[in-house]
């Protein structure tokens, strides 16, 4: 089981910080240049919306790399949420392939 030592960081916390700030991107910017309503990128901001492959791939293009970066931080945020969620009922529900 996972340590609650730290918080599960949203996909849109790592567009906010470690891209729009120290670029000194607005969201305004950033969706305007994307093609995007800018409700989108702030609701991915503010982890109340995922980053789809539509996004991700806008996202890649504006910052010339691969888009599937932002499909794994986003993978691996889901992964990690129900991780947490279904914490020690996957052993009791779900048996193991055992072997032939």
């Amino acid at each position: 089981m996972k340590s609650n030592l730290l918080t599960n960081i949203t996909p849109g916390e790592i567009l906010e910080e470690e891209f729009l700030k120290p670029m000194g991107l607005t969201q305004y910017r950033l969706a305007k240049d994307l093609g995007v309503p800018p409700r989108r990128i702030n609701e991915i901001v503010k982890g109340e919306r995922a980053i789809t492959a539509d996004t991700a791939l806008r996202l890649g293009r504006f910052f010339k790399m691969a888009p599937q970066f932002w499909l794994n931080l986003q993978a691996q945020y889901d992964l990690e949420q129900e991780s947490e969620r279904l914490a020690g009922r996957l052993e009791s529900e779900v048996k193991v392939l055992a072997a032939p």
